[in-house]
């Protein structure tokens, strides 16, 4: 559970990405009814935007959604060594 994302939910009670006390995600259905496009674009642009590329891919392949890390990762790109 510990590459998941955890949100304040003191300060966002209905944050789409709770979990529950085992680790389950509350808001499922949420998720599981969007088309992949809807996904690419909470992920992107909505929700999940600021979210870490560790959490983005964890949170996807929960959700079977895993064949969309590349269209919604950022390639993290290092600088050369010295």
């Amino acid at each position: 559970m510990s590459d998941f994302y955890s949100p304040d939910l003191g300060q966002n009670p209905d944050d789409p990405f709770a979990r529950d006390a085992e680790g389950r995600l509350v808001r499922r259905s949420f998720w599981l009814d969007m088309s992949d496009k809807s996904v690419v674009m909470a992920m992107t642009q909505g929700v999940g935007a600021d979210l870490a590329n560790q959490h983005k891919r964890a949170h996807l392949d929960d959700i079977s959604r895993g064949h969309l890390v590349d269209q919604i990762c950022i390639q993290e790109i290092l600088p050369p060594e010295e």
